[in-house]
């Protein structure tokens, strides 16, 4: 007998139906074709182990599993429950006429019970374009999958309760999720607050505007100055995450499989700080089992490289494209794969090899030249595609001492909001643009107009910086959010002379 089941293949961040055939006939084999990988046939013996236990009787038939489309590679044990229906519908041990509307997935343990797998919250958003009834899945992956509007979501812990619900003898109740009110009430829970942050006033300006207009930064400074700090509190003051980025940022952690039980929606922008030591892969996403990246995990939010020099260069290098693209492909032989990139880079590195160059009451050991040659360990490519350079220096004692809270994220998030309402109007009518950070060439000219003083101030900071054309553009972006800052219609002197001050790593202008 022939039944089918229906299961997804993750292909980057999205779902591909994947149509288990079961065909049952005289003999004693098991087969499995249709490019599954190790995971996927060890299945076997996972699904007839749960069948004992379970009371489900063992076939002793020639079984036959085709996984379609034949050429797409199936990965992970997340096909085991959809075969083991499949195999149940074939021997006549469940009623196989309701399987076609349901997407099934889910591991089995050697028990009967069902483990959460990867990727459920695009295999949900690919049964809901399919037209099925609903999906069903582990109860850990439940809440995850709920988030899709239209969609019966049915959370099973047993092979026994699926089988059951199949036959009409077991009641599952559909899972049922406020995508919205969810998201409300998730949306201002930061753990970390710039009230908690005592001086560093300059250095918090520089982050505002970072945040106004979605600019790159490095913070520069010796140890024990703060950077870290600050950075881990920039997603509090950026714009709360829309409805649609939201969805967009799960779906990407539900793929890397980081979303927990108790988890349902990313409502807060994602902060990701992965150590020197990853490698370019980890980095960028990809390897033999595809998988998004730190990049594409910090998408729609912060990016927070520390010790920047520390990083492998070719780590650093592979940056560049995605920063740019707001994008990354992963290309191979077989496939290509594209994950969204679109994150704020935050940046933090010692002064110099000691970290106590230009500090203000240690000096700094390190021998003539080593300035420059750790500052040349990240390249200038690189350097030029970071918007703003922050200069920290330590707290003095007399204002850590001091008990009156500073400004609050909530605060600042004001401003930046209001300068980022600015720049929506701006931009309503260019495609894939949402703030200064993101304009070409074409739409930097266009918005950001010099008066003749001005220029002849840019022209100035060209010569006496050694500024690269891409780093000229920097400046524009950033004078033109510190306008947005003030509700400014064009940017004036004081706009452009604070914007070169936050270009002090140039070359030309550091180390000396």
């Amino acid at each position: 007998m022939l039944v089918k089941t229906y299961g997804c293949a993750i292909v980057g961040v999205n779902a591909v139906t994947v149509t288990v055939e079961v065909n049952v006939a005289p003999g004693a084999s098991f087969n499995m074709v249709g490019l599954p990988d190790n995971a996927v046939k060890e299945s076997s013996q996972r699904i007839a182990t749960a069948f004992e236990v379970s009371g489900f009787k063992v076939p002793g038939s020639r079984i036959l599993v085709n996984l379609a489309p034949a050429d797409l590679r199936k990965e992970g044990t997340a096909y085991d429950l959809t075969i083991a229906v499949g195999i149940l519908g074939a021997i006549g041990e469940l009623n196989a006429d309701e399987l076609s509307n349901y997407v099934i997935m889910g591991e089995l343990g050697l028990d009967g019970s069902l483990r959460p797998v990867k990727g459920v919250l695009p295999i949900a958003i690919e049964a809901r374009r399919r037209g099925c009834k609903g999906i069903i899945v582990p109860a850990a992956n439940a809440r995850e999958a709920a988030i899709v509007n239209n969609l019966e979501v049915y959370a099973a812990d047993t092979l026994r309760q699926v089988a059951g619900f199949f036959n009409g003898t077991e009641t599952i109740e559909p899972t049922v999720f406020d995508t919205r009110a969810e998201f409300a009430r998730s949306l201002n829970s930061y753990e970390f607050d710039f009230a908690d942050v005592k001086g560093q006033k300059d250095v918090k300006r520089c982050l505002e505007i970072a945040a106004a207009g979605g600019h790159n930064a490095i913070m520069i400074g010796p140890p024990g100055s703060g950077k870290t700090m600050l950075a881990k509190r920039l997603p509090g003051i950026l714009p709360p995450l829309t409805l649609s980025e939201s969805l967009e940022t799960t779906q990407i952690h539900s793929v890397a499989g980081l979303m927990r039980k108790e988890d349902s929606l990313i409502a807060v922008r994602p902060f990701r700080a992965p150590h020197h030591t990853i490698s370019d892969v980890a980095l960028v996403g990809g390897g033999s089992n595809p998988k998004p990246g730190e990049i594409s995990l910090a998408h729609n939010g912060v990016l927070f490289l520390d010790e920047l020099p520390e990083f492998k260069r070719p780590v650093l290098e592979v940056l560049r494209q995605p920063m740019e693209e707001r994008r990354v492909t992963i290309s191979r032989a077989k496939f290509t794969i594209e994950y969204p990139a679109s994150f704020m880079l935050v940046a933090a590195m010692n002064p110099c090899p000691c970290g106590y160059y230009n500090h203000p009451t240690v000096d700094c050991t390190c021998p003539a030249g080593a300035v420059k040659r750790y500052l040349n360990k990240v390249s200038g490519p690189l350097m030029d595609r970071i918007d703003i350079h922050i200069e920290v220096t330590p707290v003095p004692v007399s204002q850590l001492n001091k008990e009156e809270k500073a400004e609050s994220s909530a605060v600042i998030r004001e401003r930046v909001l209001a300068a980022r309402t600015i720049q929506t109007e701006r931009f309503k009518n260019t495609v894939g643009v949402h703030c200064n950070a993101q304009m070409g060439s074409k739409l930097t000219r266009q918005f950001c107009a010099l008066t003749d003083e001005c220029r002849t101030i840019m022209e100035q900071a060209m010569n006496r910086l050694g500024l690269s054309a891409r780093a000229y553009d920097r400046i524009l972006k950033v004078s033109r959010t510190i306008a947005d800052l003030e509700a400014a219609l064009d940017i004036n002197p004081d706009h452009l002379r604070e914007a070169i001050t936050y270009r002090s790593l140039d070359r030309d202008s550091w180390g000396q």
